[in-house]
């Protein structure tokens, strides 16, 4: 892996390809070449080092949960008891292992976690709750929220227009 790229390494062919493959990662190079008036190659050697140095992450489908049978989404505040270092990676690696937990935060405030989970049913939901919080002796307790209504889903960000400089 090179070196992880900032927003200073990155110009505006760059930002103009990343706002493409946040629309659809499957446009063809060719296409979002033409689409910034670079050849094809010049894309897929600017996509790669945007792979390598950690800006593209993953290249993944999004999917509408409830069509797979996943209609519930929760949203769980997690307050746990003790901040100890190996604690607190001890919960994150939980949280990482626990595929129903669609993400995860560390934060600040009232509760050290939020969790955004999609799940199948109430029951399963129930169980889960047994597993990740309740036979932890470091959660302290938790508090969920049923979503009503899924407004948007996106992990889109919202890049800079133009290249600012130091």
């Amino acid at each position: 892996m090179l070196k992880k790229l900032g927003v200073q390494d990155l110009d505006q062919y760059d930002l103009a390809i990343l706002e493409i493959l946040q629309r659809d990662n499957t446009t063809p190079q060719r296409t979002v070449g033409d689409m910034v008036n670079l050849s094809a190659a010049a894309v897929q050697r600017r996509i790669s080092r945007l792979q390598k140095g950690g800006v593209i992450q993953s290249n993944v489908a999004i999917l509408d949960p409830e069509t797979v049978g996943l209609p519930i989404t929760i949203l769980v505040e997690v307050h746990i008891e003790s901040e100890r270092l190996d604690l607190l990676e001890a919960a994150k690696k939980a949280f990482i292992a626990t595929p129903e937990v669609q993400q995860c935060y560390y934060i600040t405030g009232d509760m050290d976690f939020l969790l955004v989970i999609t799940i199948a049913s109430m029951r399963d939901y129930e169980d889960l709750t047994k597993r990740l919080f309740f036979e932890n002796h470091n959660v302290k307790h938790f508090k969920t929220m049923v979503v009503m209504d899924r407004v948007k889903a996106s992990m889109g960000l919202k890049l800079p227009t133009e290249k600012t400089t130091k």
